[in-house]
This record gives C-alpha cells, structure tokens and sequence, in this order.
C-alpha cells in the first residue's frame, strides 16, 4: 500500500483504498452485526444469556489506534441492522465498518416448527435477499469513502444447537429433524449463508477475515462454542480477536497501536 501522498492508493489486492484508510494517528471503527458481534454468551453458572465484557471487539479495540464503537444488537438481522444505520453507524463517521451477519438471518422459527413440522417455514432472511442486502451494504458504505470489512460465520455446533432449539424435548427434536431432514442440514444451511459472505467479498473484492477457518482449524472447535450451539464463549472470542489481530498485522500493521 502507498502511504503518504493524494494519489490514487492501492490495496495489496490492487483495489483503491479509501483516504480515510491511510496512516494517521486515529481511526474510527464501527462493529455490524448481531448477538456474537455484540459479545453475548451463555452464561452456565446464571444459565442465561449475558454480556461477555472480554469480547473480542473489546479485545480487539484495545490493540487499534483511535476508538471503536460496537453497534451490534442481540438478535439482529441484517435488514435491521440497515434500518439503523444511520444512527447506530454514520453518524459516527467511521473510516472502517466491520461486518457480521449471518447467524440470525439463516435463522428459522424453530418453536413453531417444534409445534408443526408439517408448515411451510422460511428463513427471517432468504438466502438471495441476504446477499443482496450484504451487497448493498458494502456498496453504500464504499460509496461514503468508509472501508467495509467482512466478518466469516463462526460455525455452529449441530448436536448443541438442535438439543437448545428442541429445549431438550424428545417429540421437538423429533419434529425438527423431520423439518431439516437431518442433523447434518442444520450446520450445511448455516454454512450456505457464510459461503454467501465469501461471495460478496470476492464479487465486490470486499476484505474478509476469514474466522471460521480459525474455529476449525483447532482440534475440536465445539469446545470454543457456548451451551447453545452458535454463540463463541470466552475462549471462542479470543480466537476470533486473535484472528482479527494477525489480520491487521499481516497487511495493515500501521493500524495497530504501539
């Protein structure tokens, strides 16, 4: 990357980068997304959800230079997330955005196919309307001089989730897999929209940092996965800021602070 003059700067891609995105002394960084961007997990010893406060955007803002603000909100898709944009995003006058959707939208409502297996069911957000916003959005924010960064899906685990979905109920496990087919469909539909993130990065040549690869690289990646099935517990969130960190490092070291 060329640092330090108005010409036209390049990314080691060879895409145009953003003057927002060159060396100075601060920058500004907005985290999209939902729940595990947010830094819910699931707390074992007070058996419910709560906020995780060494998650890995709070790991990871301690190593940028300037500030980061964590825009993400449980249960969030990624039409939400556009319809406060404005106020959750803009107004902060990012240089980055960092992306992560995917978890929610591929979602189903799983309490009502428990009930009745035999409906019709679709996803809160359809497959082709998730690539389509996803793309929209790294296009808007490109179009304002602010660079998108993409997030990868960290996988779930099949066995944890559907036994948290059913709530452990026999005749509701029953009915699920009846709906999905099979235990192994839950993790390749969720798998489907994180291959729709690596799409849009590579189609609109969008970085990506790549944290699912870092989840199933380890031994057992379950391990790095909260009672529920899909949210990283503590371990799983410095996995994934550790991932982000090397990120920063390898390509765009001047970020990180000294």
């Amino acid at each position: 990357m060329s640092i330090g003059n108005s010409s036209i700067h390049k990314d080691p891609a060879g895409e145009p980068v953003s003057e927002s995105f060159l060396r100075k002394d601060g920058y500004t960084v907005v985290v999209m997304g939902d729940s595990i961007a947010r830094g819910i997990v699931f707390d074992d010893e007070k058996n419910s959800y709560a906020l995780l406060l060494e998650n890995f955007t709070n790991l990871v803002r301690d190593r940028i230079k300037g500030v980061v603000f964590n825009a993400a909100k449980y249960g969030s898709t990624i039409i939400e997330g556009m319809e406060r944009i404005q106020n959750d995003v803009l107004k902060r006058k990012p240089d980055i955005v960092l992306i992560e959707f995917g978890g929610n939208d591929c979602d189903f409502t799983w309490e009502e196919i428990a009930r009745d297996p035999s409906k019709e069911f679709q996803p809160k957000t359809d497959y082709s309307t998730f690539t389509e916003k996803l793309t929209g959005l790294v296009e808007r924010l490109r179009s304002l001089n602010i660079v998108p960064v993409l997030v990868s899906l960290p996988p779930l685990d099949p066995g944890k989730y559907l036994s948290w979905i059913s709530r452990n109920e026999e005749q509701a496990r029953q009915n699920i897999i009846r709906f999905i087919g099979d235990i192994s469909h839950i993790y390749s539909w969720h798998e489907r929209y994180n291959a729709a993130i690596l799409r849009v990065a590579e189609r609109t040549k969008t970085r990506l940092i790549d944290i699912r690869s870092a989840f199933l690289h380890r031994e057992d990646y379950t391990n790095l996965i909260c009672k529920d099935g899909i949210h990283p517990n503590k371990e799983g969130h410095r996995v994934i800021a550790e991932k982000i960190v090397e990120y920063i490092r390898t390509d765009y070291a001047f970020l990180l602070s000294t």
